[in-house]
């Protein structure tokens, strides 16, 4: 195309696009808000699933290419090289183009509706795409469903933002990305809605159910006829559930609960790492990706998000997951199997902290679904093997299997036990799904109190958890509301100057401060009530003598929870806060109580 087409077509875009803005704006005016929300829904959807389309057939390719350079042009080994390519590829396209950050993990959308009303940065619509389909498309072991989650919440939130809808709409939209975004990448639209409820928001009425679920369903849709069976992950189950088996999915629930423990705990120390290795973000890179490289070339399963694999452990022969690899002469001896996919269960939480680590961009969410089934598949397959359950259906086992790490890594059992559901084509498997996930999840939830994405953010009270009180609470900018209007009583005034404040002065409590604006104490009128009508204590009673010093004092940054705690545990209504050492002001807890109460309407999703 010469450059006068190319200028050509760019305007024609132009065109069209301003063109469409208008009728959506048109559509704004005369529809209703409620149906503009159902229109504005499905828009962001379309836009969604063609982005996971984008990104799931882009990594399907390279995956082919992978294995065609392995069979056909026998060069075995060589797709062990392309993830260095990708992460250091992921590395120069963040410092070059994307102002050397970019924000990783489903948990920074729990943040933005947290603490910035659902506002995500215009940029995350097409960096989560770039960067995710180089690591993950050339080989990185992570999963493109965080990146499809941050993609589709940037599409809703900026499309709210754009046609200038109100903050509770904003964040239904952002919830209506990430619905359509899950049901897209699964063809599960049900799982969709869960996850958009389940991890996203945290307050949800009944009404904002019907916008997420026509963005799931439309999803689902457009990428099922657009996207083939072999991208999307898919299984044809053959065999029902036995309530016989029930024990042995009772130990692969306990099983999944302390794996999935495991791997977070695992993958946090793996990136805390990198994150202190280097300051040389291109040393960085290269060094992880090259032990990344190493980690595949011994597991070339490690490849990717690992989807085919998944596939090929529930098929009859499994065994041909051993082909390219050093162990491929051994591939029809089922304890060598059995110890190479035992071994992956606890080696692909290294490989992903290390791709994520290292700078590439990823998720957890794939991952958690591949050793899911490895472990489903190692636990059967020993009992099999042992003759201890001879019977054991394998591949209903490590499908099952994925839902109790699921489950157990993400806080999020009805989004695993659905979304396994779905991907199986029928809920034959309902029994042993909830039996694995609850259990994995109550495991999982005894030793880790909050989810592996939103740990690190849980804890500094930057995100929402499942506390509803303390997440309103958490909203609320506690510098708005400290009262900086006080009268200040320096410590040499004399106790008559402070009695003639009170006459002209509604004020119950003043600070008592130093020449260097510190808090020496606090003059409470009660304190004060037996002294001022005996003009003799009045004249020879000297300030110090009469102020308090405050038991608790806030620090104008102080966590809200601390303050909270603090108040409980006093009996005065009123605190004095400090800043950097120096009186600021005063906060009460009633003012506190009271934009509990503003923010608790404003947050309510209808």
């Amino acid at each position: 195309m010469s450059r006068r087409n190319s200028a050509q077509f760019q305007i024609f875009i132009k065109k069209v696009l301003k063109r469409f803005e208008k009728v959506i704006f048109i559509s704004k005016a005369l529809l209703s808000e409620r149906n503009f929300i159902y229109f504005s829904c499905v828009l962001v959807a379309i836009s969604c699933a063609f982005a996971v389309i984008l990104l799931k057939s882009f990594a399907h390719n390279v995956f082919l290419f992978a294995n065609y350079i392995n069979s056909y042009l026998k060069l075995p080994y060589s797709n062990s090289l392309l993830p260095i390519v990708g992460i250091l590829l992921t590395v120069f396209v963040i410092k070059n183009f994307l102002g050397g950050t970019i924000e990783k993990g489903s948990s920074k959308i729990l943040h933005s509706v947290a603490k910035k009303g659902g506002i995500v940065p215009r940029k995350q619509m097409y960096a989560q795409i770039l960067t995710s389909s180089l690591t993950v498309g050339l080989g990185g072991s992570a999963g493109l469903e965080s990146p499809i989650v941050i993609t589709g919440a940037a599409f809703g939130s900026n499309f709210a933002q754009k046609y200038k809808l109100s903050k509770k709409d904003r964040i239904l939209l952002l919830a209506c990305g990430i619905s359509a975004g899950i049901g897209a990448a699964f063809n599960a639209p049900i799982a969709g809605v869960l996850f958009a409820i389940e991890v996203v928001l945290t307050d949800v009425t009944i009404s904002a159910f019907v916008p997420i679920m026509i963005s799931a369903a439309t999803g689902a849709l457009v990428s099922q006829m657009v996207l083939s069976h072999e991208i999307l992950l898919s299984f044809n189950q053959e065999q029902n559930f036995n309530y016989q088996n029930t024990p042995y999915y009772i130990l692969l629930g306990i099983l999944a609960g302390l794996v999935s423990i495991y791997h977070a705990r695992t993958f946090r120390k793996v990136e805390h790492f990198f994150n202190h290795f280097s300051q040389r973000s291109y040393a960085k890179a290269l060094f992880g990706a090259s032990v990344l490289a190493l980690l595949i070339f011994l597991f070339p399963t490690l490849f990717g998000e690992g989807y085919e694999s998944i596939k090929t452990l529930s098929t009859p022969h499994p065994e041909i997951l051993l082909e390219n690899t050093l162990l491929h002469p051994y591939k029809s001896n089922e304890w060598v199997l059995l110890l190479f996919v035992g071994l992956i269960v606890f080696i692909k939480s290294i490989a992903t902290g290390i791709t994520l680590g290292s700078g590439g961009n990823g998720g957890n969410f794939a991952p958690s679904l591949f050793v899911g089934s490895y472990l489903g598949f190692f636990v059967s397959k020993s009992l099999k093997i042992a003759e201890i359950a001879p019977n054991l259906p394998i591949a209903n086992f490590t499908i099952v299997g994925m839902a109790g790490i699921l489950s157990g890594l993400f806080h999020a059992p009805l989004t695993a036990i659905f979304l396994i559901g779905e991907i199986t084509g029928g809920y034959e498997l309902m029994v042993p799904l909830m039996i694995v996930s609850s259990i994995s999840y109550a495991i999982s939830k005894r030793f880790e109190k909050h989810s592996m994405d939103v740990k690190v953010l849980a804890e500094t009270g930057e995100v929402y958890t499942s506390d509803k009180d303390l997440n309103i609470l958490q909203s609320i900018d506690v510098l708005n509301i400290i009262d900086t209007t006080y009268t200040p009583i320096a410590e040499e005034d004399s106790l008559e100057n402070v009695v003639t404040l009170l006459s002209n002065n509604k004020e119950l409590i003043f600070p008592v401060i130093d020449s260097k604006n510190k808090l020496i104490g606090i003059l409470e009128f009660e304190k004060l009530r037996p002294i001022i009508f005996n003009s003799f204590q009045v004249k020879y009673t000297k300030v110090k003598e009469v102020i308090t010093l405050p038991e608790f004092v806030i620090e104008f940054d102080e966590e809200i929870d601390s303050i909270m705690q603090k108040f409980d545990t006093n009996s005065l209504a009123i605190l004095p806060v400090t800043k950097y050492g120096k009186f600021y002001g005063f906060l009460s807890k009633s003012s506190i109580l009271e934009a509990y109460r503003t923010k608790l309407k404003e947050m309510v999703i209808e």
